[in-house]
């Protein structure tokens, strides 16, 4: 086998089951909800996504990714029904998952293929400092390839209401993340470090820099640049899906970073309406279109 392989972080666009209501507001994803969410819609859901993921940097490995980050995923029956799909399983993923107290149920997690990360602990940290609750940051430290890593999965506030306005709370989350990174560098100064989220914010945002510390490369700086993104923010392209590395990772001798890519196949982007061009959503209002989600993945190769 290659030993080229891929790390990657997807947001699945609010992934909720069809079973159970929670104390958090799924309410909308029940069968009178405003979605009419319904099993066969749900299956439909973890098909399309299961089967983008399977396809993830296989153009250059052999296999789709053997680390995953996702966010907007609402409970850990999300997460056995994607990782046990037909297009999944053969892949043997596990999960690691923690349910947040965000107002909107949704949570990140991340997926990884048991062969080749074995995770050691994790930690869910929560940003205290914001009026509204919103989802935790995810530490795992685990063996990847043999190598001890730390992984950060973030999904930090969104801008709904307005950029200005919600600045101060990614900024929060920006300190919670320099906070994290602080305790495992005191822990050990050559910790190797892969951060991944959706940050909902640009390269170039203040709260996005200034985690760029103590050697940290984001490796989306470029897509900005060229106007590349993941995801349609009020007509423009985004880079807010991001994957960060550390300089003790990127200079060790068992990982060699390749290259930067997001995953944007022909039947992930909407061809027609007022989205033509946007990646394939699930709905558009309450009209079930039945895509995938409203990002595209991002992900990078490796040689391990």
């Amino acid at each position: 086998m290659s030993n080229i392989f891929s790390i990657g972080f997807y947001t699945l666009e609010n992934l909720f089951d069809h079973r159970t209501i929670s104390a958090n507001k799924d309410h909308d994803y029940t069968s009178k909800g405003y979605y009419a969410w319904s099993e066969s819609r749900y299956n439909r859901k973890i098909e399309n996504l299961s089967n983008v993921i399977s396809e993830i940097g296989t153009s250059r490995s052999e296999i789709p990714p053997i680390i995953l980050g996702v966010c907007e995923v609402e409970n850990e029956t999300c997460l056995e029904d994607l990782v046990n799909s037909a297009a999944l399983k053969p892949y043997g993923y596990g999960y690691i998952f923690k349910q947040s107290p965000d107002l909107r149920g949704i949570n990140v997690a991340l997926l990884y293929q048991k062969k080749y990360f074995d995770p050691l602990a994790f930690k869910s940290y929560s940003i205290e400092k914001i009026q509204d609750k919103t989802r935790d940051i995810l530490a795992i430290n685990g063996k990847l390839l043999g190598q001890t890593v730390h992984m950060i999965v973030n999904h930090w506030p969104s801008r709904t209401d307005g950029i200005q306005k919600t600045n101060i709370k990614r900024e929060e989350a920006a300190k919670l993340l320099q906070s994290i990174l602080s305790d495992v560098y005191e822990q050990d100064k050559k910790a190797q470090v892969i951060v991944l989220g959706d940050f909902n914010d640009d390269p170039d945002s203040k709260s996005v820099q200034s985690i760029l510390t103590k050697g940290h490369t984001n490796l989306m700086e470029s897509f900005q640049k060229n106007n590349i993104g993941s995801v349609k923010f009020k007509g423009k392209w985004k880079a807010f899906d991001q994957i960060i590395l550390n300089s003790n990772l990127l200079d060790s001798n068992w990982f060699q970073f390749l290259s930067t890519h997001v995953f944007c196949k022909p039947y992930l982007t909407q061809k027609t309406g007022r989205y033509k061009g946007s990646p394939k959503r699930t709905f558009i209002g309450n009209y079930h279109l039945g895509g995938y989600s409203d990002h595209y993945p991002v992900f990078i190769y490796f040689q391990g």
